[in-house]
């Protein structure tokens, strides 16, 4: 079982029950929320409303990573997360991570008062990003990938998947420890969505527990995402809670410790009903 971890004086202890990671976008252009928390009152409120909703972490990110999605300038990134951060960060006592593959704006957010950062590419697109993030101090969310948000969806052609998830995320462990970051620091993400087809992702929820010798928790992000849209005929991700909410319970039951989503209220509902059927058994038995 991974350590447990401290961020603001709030204890994670991986194991006891799922941690839940809500989701600020303040982009224009997000695929199911894009253009609704681009502005500081909009995200103020947004943040407020996923504290009360039960959430544990808010995750605050400037750039789209949808399917497709080109990136945008470091100032605009970096105009977008600070002028954000610096309304919301008063404000709210829950722990904040920024959602960035830029290390210098992982650094500008720290500064700011973010507290993690959740980078989408592991650590492989800014390779300043591990030594800044170790520099820092703070915790790192390294997630698999293949490509760039612009090509990745192109790149889902596997010899064997979960492996080659393992592998990667494995190597990104060492090179992150390498760099000076704390091994209780680091927590893994597999990726749903990023480089994954329909396929792809029903495996990774089937094998999540294939990821645990890795000794990191595991973050999962199901949220609304297309491959619950395929499954449901439903193109409207906003129409998709239900659905995610099976995936979420599927990943609970499968041993993931953080879930990242947007519908914070319905799924602390899920958690705290998939804690009470799959964890406290578990606990039970061991």
């Amino acid at each position: 079982m991974p350590s447990n971890l401290i961020i603001r004086q709030r204890c994670f202890e991986w194991g006891q029950r799922t941690y839940l990671m809500g989701i600020l976008n303040v982009t224009p252009d997000s695929f199911s929320d894009g253009g609704e928390f681009n502005t500081t009152s909009a995200a103020l409120a947004q943040a407020q409303a996923l504290v009360a909703a039960g959430a544990d972490i808010i995750d605050v990110g400037g750039q789209s990573t949808r399917p497709g999605a080109k990136q945008i300038t470091l100032a605009e990134e970096l105009e977008r997360v600070l002028t954000v951060l610096q309304v919301i960060r008063p404000e709210i006592y829950i722990p904040i991570s920024v959602d960035t593959t830029r290390a210098s704006v992982a650094k500008a957010a720290v500064e700011a008062g973010a507290d993690i950062v959740n980078d989408i590419s592991g650590g492989t697109f800014d390779l300043e990003m591990l030594s800044t993030v170790a520099n820092l101090g703070v915790p790192i969310i390294l997630m698999h990938i293949r490509g760039t948000p612009e090509t990745m969806q192109k790149q889902t052609d596997y010899q064997d998947l979960i492996p080659e998830i393992y592998s990667f995320l494995a190597r990104q462990i060492g090179a992150a420890t390498d760099a000076g970051i704390d091994s209780k620091k680091i927590i893994i993400d597999p990726g749903i969505g990023f480089a994954k087809n329909y396929e792809q992702n029903l495996e990774i929820f089937r094998r999540l527990r294939s990821l645990q010798p890795l000794n990191c928790p595991i973050l999962v992000g199901p949220s609304r995402k297309g491959f619950i849209g395929q499954i449901l005929n439903q193109p409207d991700p906003k129409a998709r809670v239900w659905g995610t909410a099976a995936a979420c319970c599927a990943a609970i039951f499968n041993g993931a410790d953080i879930l990242r989503v947007h519908d914070v209220s319905q799924m602390r509902d899920v958690s705290q009903v998939a804690d009470a059927l799959f964890r406290q058994e578990v606990q039970r038995q061991s």
